[in-house]
């Protein structure tokens, strides 16, 4: 049986969560959860995909490998233009450009 895992303090806002004292910009909360699984199972090949890289001094697949990383974590709102300062349009526009490319490069 799986322990459940602890949900991280947030700001008030709801902007950020706060680890171990350090302030992370939250995943966007109008990503549909079917959605946002398809990004972190993303996120966390191309993580995988770095370390492998890494591992074989494959600059090449690191530099893609990173790619991935950035367009993940940009679907998600963790990195890029905050999520709270784009319009419902723009949020959606911005997780299904990279989800398309993301499922390309499977």
């Amino acid at each position: 049986m799986c322990a459940q895992r602890e949900q991280p303090r947030k700001t008030p806002d709801g902007h950020y969560v706060v680890i171990e004292g350090r302030r992370w910009r939250a995943t966007d909360p109008s990503l549909p959860e079917e959605t946002a699984a398809r990004l972190r199972y993303h996120l966390m090949a191309a993580r995988r995909a770095v370390r492998s890289a890494l591992s074989a001094k494959d600059v090449d697949a690191e530099r893609t490998a990173r790619s991935r990383v950035q367009w993940a974590k940009t679907a998600l709102g963790e990195r890029g233009t905050p999520w709270w300062e784009q319009s419902a349009h723009e949020r959606r526009a911005r997780w299904e450009r990279a989800l398309g490319r993301l499922d390309d490069e499977k």
